[in-house]
């Protein structure tokens, strides 16, 4: 838990941002907070020429060089063993995919940003649609990045159950089923069929099966409480503090507060900020998913 201490007293008090919204741009809020304050960022801000009505719509050109200033004011307000999450996807110009996700991770690495790994998102409640030449998104991205190599991650708290497959498969093991067997295709991948023996729960894989939220709280594009829940649970542990800039109606505040975690919360359009703050005032600390 993150204590600072009282000029006055020398006594340690919570952190004023702490369990905090901010009605604001994050450009004006992030300078203010102190360095190395967050165990996580997660966040899905505003995608390239989206949410022009509330927003002002980046364009694609330009949108690397808008974000870049925000990254370094979030690497600088990450703990150094923490971990940042970034909820995006590429949209379509003039008949291809622009590249400024792509172009985003390279220039986040120039700054100094980690990139550890990508996870999908994969929106499984989806309805169709076509295109003349491509047909419905039903993924996002969600790209990690850190700080440093080592940084804290809680693989067992998102394990899932092993499947049904383990009561045939398991069953009577091969001599090869004992041993790590290397792939034959010489990938250099094996594995140890045996190692699943008696296991209830496995790791999972880095696609994220998630419906898309049924009620979107009146927000343009709220992602469901299950995604940065996931994550929270997977990078932070109880007591922890999570950022959001791009807070929207509240999502991951509330999915933090849910699972024992603080929030900071930041959010330009005031009344994304209303509902953020009527849906945090009915969800109880610790109540779950």
């Amino acid at each position: 838990m993150l204590l600072l201490p009282s000029p006055e007293t020398g006594v340690t008090q919570e952190p004023p941002f702490r369990d905090r919204l901010y009605a604001d741009a994050c450009e004006n809020i992030l300078p203010t907070l102190p360095n190395d304050s967050f165990d996580l960022i997660v966040t899905s801000p505003p995608y390239a020429d989206r949410r022009r009505h509330t927003y002002g719509g980046i364009a694609p050109d330009d949108y690397v060089r808008w974000f870049l200033p925000l990254a370094a004011e979030l690497k600088r307000v990450l703990k150094p063993d923490g971990s940042f999450i970034l909820n995006i996807k590429e949209r379509v110009v003039d008949g291809e995919r622009h590249t400024y996700v792509l172009e985003l991770i390279m220039a986040l690495r120039q700054q100094g940003w980690r990139w550890t790994e990508e996870y999908c998102w994969h929106k499984k409640n989806c309805y169709p649609g076509k295109w003349p030449n491509r047909f419905r998104d039903s993924w996002e991205r969600c790209l990690h990045f850190t700080r440093h190599k080592d940084f804290k991650m809680y693989q067992e708290a998102v394990m899932v159950p092993v499947g049904e497959w383990a009561g045939s498969r398991l069953k009577a093991l091969s001599a090869t089923d004992k041993i790590r067997d290397e792939s034959r295709a010489g990938s250099g991948f094996g594995k140890n069929v045996s190692n699943w023996v008696g296991r209830d729960k496995v790791y999972p894989t880095n696609v994220l099966h998630m419906a898309t939220e049924v009620s979107n709280q009146r927000h343009s594009a709220a992602f469901p409480v299950s995604l940065p829940a996931w994550f929270i649970q997977l990078f932070t542990r109880e007591g922890d503090l999570v950022l959001d800039p791009f807070m929207g109606s509240g999502t991951t505040a509330v999915a933090a507060r849910s699972l024992c975690r603080h929030y900071t919360g930041i959010e330009k359009e005031a009344d994304y900020c209303d509902i953020a703050r009527q849906r945090l005032a009915t969800t109880a600390w610790g109540s779950g998913l």
